[in-house]
């Protein structure tokens, strides 16, 4: 199947506003698949989506939802309404707080949370159901570095990564089965407003090695069909972030996949 048989009609790009998000979108619709973009801020949004119009000529519409308010999931699911969707990719999830978790007060904690995990969760859920019925579809979760241990000052920030990890692994081990890709795509510092903006906060260098968001993007629909895990910038067998490739975390989770039947059976 070609690309936009295999993850379309639809696709659902949430934190598209800006940097990767941005890129994905616009690249998802370069291979024929029509976007619903989603996003806090209304006029980037808005920008982005007559510029995809422009340059690939395929349907694109916005919602303006704010991705860690509780009811962020209704407002998803109300902008997508019928439409058949066969992408999903979770973009938002970047740490703008650089602090110290007890630094700040909860409700910021609680926030990023629901953005970076029940919010992205809930969305798997809805829209991977009917993936899994049509024998066909993907769903891309843009991770970090940050998902392989914790560190002083990313308390929530590693926990959340540490969560799209492990969940995308286990999501790849049940619906490989049934012709639906996950990946996870775990990214090295890359170039975007929201780094740029920590950085600058921080008083600190851009580095000469970062990675544009285009090339990220790239890469992650490429490898999408390849999950269950992706690290930029390594081959598929070298040790990196986690000290582990990510061959040998596919082969972990077939293996306990395999141990696993002899408890939950064979389906």
């Amino acid at each position: 199947m070609s690309f936009a048989e295999r993850y379309g009609p639809w696709a659902v790009i949430a934190g598209a506003s800006e940097g990767t998000g941005s890129a994905f979108a616009r690249k998802v619709a370069a291979r024929g698949v029509n976007c619903i973009l989603i996003a806090r801020r209304a006029a980037p949004l808005e920008a982005l989506a007559e510029v995809i119009r422009a340059e690939s000529r395929v349907d694109c519409i916005t919602a303006t939802v704010d991705l860690a308010a509780p009811n962020a999931f209704d407002s998803i699911v109300a902008a997508v309404g019928q439409r058949e969707i066969g992408l999903f990719i979770s973009n938002a999830g970047a740490d703008s707080n650089g602090s110290h978790f007890l630094d700040r007060d909860l409700v910021t904690w609680t926030q990023h949370v629901q953005r970076n995990v029940v919010t992205m969760m809930q969305c798997c859920h809805h829209f991977a159901e009917p993936m899994r019925a049509r024998g066909k579809g993907g769903l891309l979760l843009v991770n970090s570095g940050a998902c392989y241990g914790g560190a002083p000052h990313m308390a929530a920030y590693t926990g959340s990564k540490a969560f799209t990890l492990c969940f995308a692994e286990s999501l790849w081990g049940e619906l490989r089965h049934h012709g639906v890709d996950v990946l996870t795509l775990v990214m090295h510092m890359t170039d975007t407003p929201a780094l740029r903006a920590l950085l600058a906060e921080k008083g600190l260098p851009v580095p000469a090695s970062i990675a544009s968001a285009e090339d990220v993007a790239e890469i992650g629909l490429v490898r999408l069909p390849n999950g269950p895990i992706h690290n930029w910038g390594l081959e598929d067998d070298a040790d990196g972030f986690g000290f582990s490739s990510a061959s040998a975390r596919r082969a972990r989770v077939l293996k306990i996949e395999e141990s696993g039947k002899r408890v939950f059976g064979k389906k």
